[in-house]
């Protein structure tokens, strides 16, 4: 059961989708305004969230960017009435990982967010819970890092994008690839999040930082 964040100042577009998400196994909550979701993603884990991008107060590309500046980032899937690309580009820029635009078919909805959810868990869980490279050691079920100097809590993303690389240590790991198996993209949206979460990653491993990174193409971790 995977609990979703349901971020839209519509009450009845919110009961709706939190009727067919919980029909479908999920644990919906429900917010009608962008700083409640912030406050909520602040103080609680949530799997992934949706999110209107047109509501009163603070918008839903703030909210957007607030989510993916959290350490345990979830995914975000827009849904808005607001169909031109700069709109559509913005967000995935900012972060989203889709965008569905109003009216849209719920089952669909599901559909995708049921993809989105396995995409990452499926990266993470694809065999063994812990994993070790020069000196350092992956437990992803926990999504905690063991350094040389302290533990390091990682997001599910950055679990998912580490054990990636190390489970392909050696071998250069495409931006497509990584963007297909962890983030559920059938293209490359031109958006920064591999990169950002690379960043992070960089950060807790510290200046001993094994990750590679290849120009133009991907990254990969050493065999050495």
């Amino acid at each position: 059961m995977s609990d979703i964040l349901i971020v839209d100042d519509e009450l009845r577009l919110r009961a709706l989708l939190a009727r067919n998400l919980s029909s479908a196994g999920h644990r919906p909550i429900t917010v009608g305004d962008g700083r409640t979701a912030c406050g909520y993603v602040d103080e609680h884990p949530v799997d992934l969230v949706l999110l209107d991008l047109v509501m009163p107060g603070m918008d839903g590309l703030s909210v957007l960017r607030h989510v993916n500046g959290c350490d345990d980032s979830p995914p975000v899937v827009v849904l808005s009435g607001v169909a031109d690309v700069g709109t559509r580009v913005q967000a995935i820029n900012d972060g989203a990982v889709d965008y569905l635009t109003k009216p849209f078919v719920v089952a669909e909805l599901v559909a995708r967010v049921n993809r989105h959810l396995g995409a990452t868990r499926g990266a993470v869980a694809e065999t063994g819970r812990y994993l070790e490279h020069a000196g350092y050691r992956l437990d992803t079920h926990r999504r905690v890092l063991l350094t040389p100097d302290a533990p390091q809590v990682l997001s599910e993303r950055e679990t998912a994008v580490l054990a990636h690389l190390m489970r392909r240590s050696g071998d250069v790991c495409t931006r497509e690839e990584l963007l297909h198996d962890i983030w559920g993209y059938d293209f490359d949206p031109g958006s920064n999040v591999l990169e950002v979460c690379v960043a992070r990653l960089r950060s807790k491993l510290g200046s001993a930082s094994f990750i590679e990174t290849v120009r133009g193409v991907g990254y990969y971790v050493s065999d050495t």
